[in-house]
Parts: C-alpha cells; structure tokens; sequence
C-alpha cells in the first residue's frame, strides 16, 4: 500500500480544481487497476499553524471531493464517479463540525476491500460557498494500491466508468 498526496488552496468561492496522475499506476494492457483502500482529508488554514476559524472565518464551509471522472463541481453524493467527499463547518460561534459529510472514506484494506479505478486521473475539488478570510488549504491522502483484474473484472470497472459518464 501507498499514499498519494494533493494540496489544494482557495482564498475565493468557486471551485479549485487539481488532479493526481494515475498513469504510471493504471495498466489497460496488463489489466492493473488501483485499489483504493482509504481517503483522508486533512483541512487546515492560509498557513500550517494558523487558526482553522480565524482563516476560513465564522459561519463558512469548505467541501472538498474526489471522483474518478472530471465533472469541474462537486456532485451529488449518489453520481457513481465520486470516490470520496468530506465537508467542514464553521458555525457563527467558530465552532468546527464535520456532521454533514463524514471522513475520512475507508473502504477496507483486504484484497477484495476498495474502490477499483481504471481511469488515468482522479479529479479533486474544493469549494467554499463563501469567500474564507485569509485562505483554506485541504490536502487530499489517498491510500492505494496496484491489483492486477481478471479480464472480465477490468472491462466491468471500465465500462461502469464510462456509463457513469453519461
């Protein structure tokens, strides 16, 4: 097992996009997939050792999601592309919850355990319905491994992944 790490920033609304290359993990020709076992997102603000309410500021939220098809916003929880979500609220008192959408995302670590992903990207957005005051950073842990699929299992994840699409 591995970790693959992102890091987004926003110090606006809208959504932040990033990705994380998968092509040196996913093999069509030898039928590898990456199994994915565990999403963690750690949120944090303008700076490493700056205060989360102080940066994002009361009565905000960030979510933060990651898919396996670019869809350029967040998506509904049931869009068969998404692979892990969390969200964080500040409330006008600054207290911090996570109540909404729960993280982090396991999936279990067996060899049966995970979410299979055969595309050569995973796609990450961040979105803060309003502008933070000083800034967000959210970094995205994605604990993985590399399986090699029966041909049968590896066209079912491909075109599962491509029906979910459209």
């Amino acid at each position: 097992m591995f970790t693959l790490t992102e890091r987004l920033t926003t110090t606006t609304t809208g959504p932040r996009l990033a990705t994380i290359d998968l092509g040196s993990y996913v093999d069509v020709g030898d039928r590898q997939a990456l199994q994915i076992h565990s999403v963690d997102f750690i949120f944090q603000g303008a700076s490493p050792n700056t205060d989360m309410v102080t940066d994002i500021g009361n009565g905000k939220e960030v979510s933060v999601q990651v898919t396996d098809l670019n869809r350029g916003a967040t998506v509904f929880a049931d869009d068969r592309a998404l692979v892990a979500s969390a969200r964080l609220t500040i409330d006008v008192g600054g207290n911090l919850s996570q109540e909404s959408d729960l993280y982090p995302d396991n999936y279990g670590k067996g060899s049966d355990d995970g979410r299979f992903v055969v595309n050569d990207q995973l796609y990450l957005v961040l979105e803060c319905p309003a502008s933070p005051s000083n800034g967000v950073n959210v970094t995205v842990r994605v604990n993985a491994s590399i399986v090699s699929l029966s041909a049968k299992d590896f066209m079912a994840i491909a075109i599962q992944s491509t029906a979910a699409d459209n």
